[in-house]
């Protein structure tokens, strides 16, 4: 939580700054500017176990949220800043998302727990699935997956669920949204966040604190 602190302070739109400032200790590794108005930072951090890693996503108003992943994908904590809630896994989860699991069967089930003092609990259950096709975006070779995610609260009711296709990077060992379709007790509606841009050290743009594609305004 005080790297996300430190994170909003950082991303402030009242420094009207260019480049989005990382805390010391951390390097960025790449940025992702994607269709639907969002950039997003991938770093690592000193003192971070091994295999952790940081995002750090951006909208035309600032910081939307901020989290960590292991070398399995797994969602060990969480930082919506709009809500103002926060997630952390639990410590055994029923079925944990595997990375390695999805590279070496080509399917990963998962059944876990986050658990917030805001919102309390989320069970999310599902599976990912590769495709078998491969896609290049900017010069990066992605692994097309498919999802079905199901949210239930404390109680057990369905949050929501969602269906879709999101890509995966080897190298990276970590997932890169795609599309998909989002149901809630007040719809059901489609959602695309494919990258655009892989941008890296030493590039122009790179950790640029601003939004490139799909926003509402045009941004150079």
């Amino acid at each position: 939580m005080r790297l996300a602190c430190a994170l909003i302070l950082l991303a402030s739109p009242v420094a009207a700054q260019e480049t989005f400032s990382l805390p010391g200790g951390c390097e960025a590794f790449v940025t992702v500017q994607s269709e639907s108005c969002q950039v997003d930072h991938h770093f690592i951090c000193l003192g971070d176990p091994e295999g952790h890693k940081r995002r750090v996503s951006l909208d035309e108003q600032g910081m939307t949220y901020t989290g960590v992943t292991d070398d399995e994908a797994q969602w060990i904590s969480s930082f919506h800043v709009l809500s103002g809630h926060s997630e952390v896994l639990e410590s055994a989860p029923i079925d944990p998302a595997s990375f390695s699991e999805l590279i070496a069967t080509d399917l990963d089930t998962f059944d876990f727990r986050t658990l917030s003092d805001e919102i309390g609990e989320t069970r999310y259950v599902g599976r990912d699935t590769l495709t078998g096709r491969q896609i290049t975006i900017d010069g990066v070779t992605l692994d097309e997956t498919t999802y079905d995610i199901t949210a239930y609260d404390g109680a057990g009711n369905e949050v929501w669920a969602a269906q879709g296709r999101e890509f995966i990077n080897r190298d990276w060992r970590m997932f890169l949204a795609g599309t998909g379709t989002v149901t809630t007790s007040d719809g059901t509606y489609e959602r695309s966040n494919r990258p655009v841009e892989f941008i890296f050290p030493g590039e122009p743009g790179f950790l640029s604190a601003s939004p490139k594609h799909g926003c509402g305004v045009a941004i150079s």
